[in-house]
């Protein structure tokens, strides 16, 4: 599969492309990368850069995450969140007729974070875990340059 390594100001990231879509953006580790530059990498690197820069608020792009039936219903609703704005892990729950700690799994096992924003989903009592980067941290930041903030580490 083709794989393209993005740098972010919150680290490497690494976009995988599977048949045209993309599959998987992870966070980098020593060692690691991918210099695969085909059309959607290219396009997917483009409109990272944007989102970081803060320049886009909505991702354009082919995806193919892999998951449950529930999981995809999870993240077609966390994909109908507005920048900027949190759901709380019930809210998208009572959307798809789930439960709240169910949807937090499917948060934590999203392949494509920040175009599939789960950072955008909160616990009742704010910010919970997130399972890309440096964690919360991450979350906080993602959530911060949407609203304005720019405080990428």
């Amino acid at each position: 599969m083709p794989r393209l390594t993005v740098d972010s100001p919150l680290g490497a990231l690494l976009v995988t492309e599977e048949d045209g879509a993309i599959t998987e953006i992870t966070w980098l580790g020593d060692g690691e990368g991918g210099t695969d530059e085909t059309e959607v990498l290219i396009e997917a690197r483009r409109q990272l850069d944007e989102y970081f820069a803060g320049d886009r608020s909505v991702f354009d792009l082919p995806l193919a995450p892999n998951g449950t039936e529930f999981e995809k219903k999870v993240w077609d609703q966390l994909l109908a969140i507005p920048y900027g704005e949190v759901k709380q892990y019930g809210d998208v729950a009572r959307a798809i007729g789930g439960i709240a700690r169910a949807v937090g799994g499917a948060c934590g096992s999203n392949p494509i974070p920040i175009v599939i924003p789960c950072h955008r989903v909160v616990g009742q009592g704010g910010l919970t875990g997130f399972s890309g980067g440096l964690g919360v941290d991450t979350k906080k930041a993602l959530l911060d340059l949407e609203r304005g903030q720019k405080s990428l580490f």
